[in-house]
């Protein structure tokens, strides 16, 4: 996997976080006749989503969220924002994905940018939360069977003292009575290619349910 990522997505700056570098898709990667092989799976993770770039751009902007701490990026796809959190001073960072061609993407694309990240492969939804002190959630929201465990898992990580920072477009599974705006940004989203006119990605605080 890591050979195809070399060979047929050209590492490119991203839109809206020019800082950050990835292996990028494009019309020559070859990735829709992939993704119509079974076991291949959907490469979103060749891709930016609007909740990530968002999530990486406020980490960079704002550092001291992350500076020190450690980090799981949750649904990590490219890995960027876990990159943006290992730019910004965290002390760890661990990119968590169901996906093992995301695992190839994390370790390339860190490497890419000089970071030092570490590929975790697996479903947390369901689990304990891990030991961090922040998670960074972009993109989790878009199918509703996903959004509910998403949530429930964001609420254990509430629980167990665990900072929550959610990245979204704005879909219609987002938990938005749970959410705190915090800054938009503009940028595109999956699909989008790197149009950023008249587009808007939010960062959002997860907080406790209200009693």
């Amino acid at each position: 996997m890591e050979a195809f990522i070399r060979a047929n997505l050209p590492i490119a700056s991203v839109p809206t976080v020019a800082e950050i570098r990835l292996h990028r898709a494009g019309p020559k990667s070859g990735l829709g006749r992939l993704a119509r092989i079974g076991d291949f799976g959907s490469p979103y993770w060749a891709y930016e989503w609007g909740g990530g770039l968002a999530l990486a751009r406020h980490v960079l902007d704002h550092r001291e969220t992350v500076a020190g701490r450690k980090v799981l990026d949750l649904g990590a796809g490219s890995g960027i924002v876990g990159i943006a959190a290992a730019m910004a001073g965290a002390r760890e960072v661990v990119a968590a994905d169901i996906d093992p061609r995301a695992m190839a993407a994390i370790r390339l694309n860190a490497t890419a940018n000089g970071v030092s990240i570490v590929p975790l492969h697996g479903d947390l939804l369901d689990g304990a939360p891990p030991a961090v002190d922040l998670v960074l959630a972009g993109d989790l929201f878009y199918d509703p069977h996903l959004a509910r465990r998403a949530a429930r898992f964001l609420e254990r990580c509430l629980g167990d003292g665990i900072a929550v920072l959610v990245g979204d477009p704005g879909r219609a599974d987002l938990p938005r009575e749970r959410l705190r705006l915090i800054a938009e940004y503009p940028g595109p989203d999956f699909g989008d290619g790197d149009q950023v006119l008249g587009k808007r990605n939010a960062v959002f605080a997860f907080e406790p349910a209200s009693s």
